[in-house]
Order: structure tokens, then sequence, then C-alpha cells
């Protein structure tokens, strides 16, 4: 008869060389891996691989050139480029026909704040219960639709002697003798007017968006509490918007700085209505001075942020605790 005794522990010797076997494995598998916090630490900069490139390809490198250009005599189409130093930054500030232009952008600073105060308005009516509201929205916001340049040349033959402005005040008796785009205030002030016109229909969807997020429950404790609507907005609306009024206020000046389409499809810059992009085109593309055109364009991008710092500096952003 054959022995069948079994050594204690045998199963269990002859198990352990394959248990060490594979744990070693493992840790060589683990060390040709690529460490998990490494991973993870690197997958947004995967996502943002493609935008990254795209924003330092279309937007930083040419500013750099913009700037490169600026200390330079280039008339933008000869490959020689002569450094000139601050010169053109010199010609800007000193020549008063070169930062005049300026001061077409307080038309378009004004009219800034009425499209702000016109789309408030009618952002505030229209965020409460009324009949229509919708088809009144879609009014409002339709002429930021529509393509600067038809918009351009829809009050282009609007202004013009005899046309649709001086039909309508016909009916009423006025005259209709006035040059609209003849002399650079009734210009300037109706190319303004035409900003307004096209732009209230953004801050009215800003502010109506903004107005639409706030609770509604303040609304009725207010309405319990014997509000009137001014009470309402005074106490209620116009401190839950304030961020959307200080972008608004950014973008308002920051756009009657950098007005181009309308002034320049409708006079092209004449009878005292260029603004200092206009003139910034002017110069690199109709003068060939590009040199001083990129110092102007450089002066402008300094004055927008030197603007929006202190805009932010006045009024803070609101920190907001979300634990």
């Amino acid at each position: 008869m054959t022995n069948t005794t079994e050594v204690p522990g045998a199963k269990a010797h002859l198990a352990a060389p394959s248990l060490h076997g594979t744990t070693a494995g493992s840790r060589t598998a683990a060390l040709h891996r690529p460490p998990a916090r490494l991973l993870r630490r690197a997958t947004p900069w995967l996502f943002l691989l493609a935008p990254l490139a795209l924003l330092i390809t279309f937007t930083y490198v040419p500013v750099a050139n913009m700037i490169y250009y600026s200390f330079t005599d280039w008339d933008g189409i000869s490959p020689d480029r002569n450094f000139t130093g601050a010169d053109n930054y010199v010609q800007i500030l000193t020549r008063p026909e070169l930062f005049r232009v300026f001061f077409v952008s307080l038309y378009y600073l004004a009219a800034s704040g009425v499209q702000i105060a016109v789309a408030l308005y009618f952002a505030t009516v229209l965020s409460f219960d009324l009949r229509f509201r919708n088809l009144f929205k879609g009014l409002l916001f339709f002429p930021y639709l529509i393509n600067g340049v038809a918009i351009g040349f829809v009050f282009l033959y609007f202004f013009q002697d005899g046309g649709t402005l001086d039909s309508v005040l016909s009916w009423f008796g006025a005259g209709t003798d006035h040059a609209w785009l003849g002399d650079p205030t009734s210009a300037n002030t109706s190319l303004a007017g035409v900003s307004v016109w096209r732009f209230t229909g953004l801050n009215f969807v800003l502010f109506l968006g903004a107005i639409q997020s706030i609770p509604g429950e303040l609304y009725e404790a207010a309405q319990l509490d014997g509000a009137t609507r001014w009470q309402q907005f005074r106490s209620i609306i116009a401190p839950s918007i304030k961020p959307i009024l200080s972008l608004s206020v950014i973008l308002a000046i920051s756009g009657s700085l950098a007005v181009f389409e309308i002034p320049y499809i409708m006079t092209g810059g004449a009878t005292g209505t260029s603004t200092f992009v206009i003139q910034t085109v002017k110069l690199a593309f109709q003068f060939n001075k590009t040199g001083l055109a990129s110092a102007a364009a450089v002066v402008l991008l300094l004055i927008i942020l030197l603007i929006t710092w202190i805009q932010r500096r006045l009024v803070p952003d609101e920190k907001v605790d979300l634990v």
C-alpha cells in the first residue's frame, strides 16, 4: 500500500513561489506603467493643447509682431524694417491730428450710456409678466443680428438729403434742408445714434438674463412688504446684476474707443467722423505707414487695458463662497 501521508504545510510551501512570482510581475508592470498622478495632471493640458495653440498662433503671435513693427518704419510691403525706437509713439502723442480723433469717441461713449440705460429699462420691464413681451424681446434683439455693413448702407440712405428721415420729418411740417452727415456735430451724433439702435439688443439680453436669474422668492417677499416696482429695482435688481453692469460698462468704453464699421461705411471718416481705428487703417493701408499704425494700435490697446484696470479697481468683483 502506498503511503499517502501528507506533510503538513506542503501545499502552502508549494503555492508560495507562485504567489511571489505574481507579486513580482505586478511590480514590474507598475514600473513600466505611467504614474496615475502624473497622468491626472497632464489630462487638463491635453484638452487645452488645441485651444492654446490657436490662441497663441492667432492672438499672441500677431500682437508680438505688432509690437515689434511699432518700433520700425516698415511700410507693410518692403522686406526692410529699420529700427526707429520710440519715434512712432512720440509722433502719436505729439502730433495733434493723430491724437485728436479720440475726441470723436466721446460721442460713442455718450451713446453707450444711453444704450445701457435703455437696455436696462426694457430688460426690467420685460422681466415681469407683460403681454407680447416675447415679441418685444425679439424686436429689441433683432438689430444686433444684422450685419454691420448692411446697417451702414441702410442708414446711409436714411440720413441722406431727401431720404427716409427727411420724408418722415416733412409729414410733421419740419424742415428738410439739413445735411445730417454734412457737418461734424450732426454727423457724429447721427452715427452714434445708429450704434445705439444696433447694440442696445446686446446689453438688453445680458441684463435680461441676469434679472431672470434672480430668485422669485425675493420678489414675492418684496410684494408682501408693499414694495413698488421702483423699490424692487433699487433693492433687488440693481444689486443682483452689478457684475453684468460692470461688464457692460467695460464693453461700452472699449467699444467707443474701437468704433470702425458704421462710420467707415457711411462716411469713410470724412466730415470729422474719423475714429482712431479708421485713422489706424488709413495709416497702414492708404499711406503705407505700418510701423506708425502698429504703434497707434498698441496705444489703443494700452488705453483700453488701463481703463479696464481702473474700472476693476473701482468696482471689484464680489467674492462668492461656494462652500
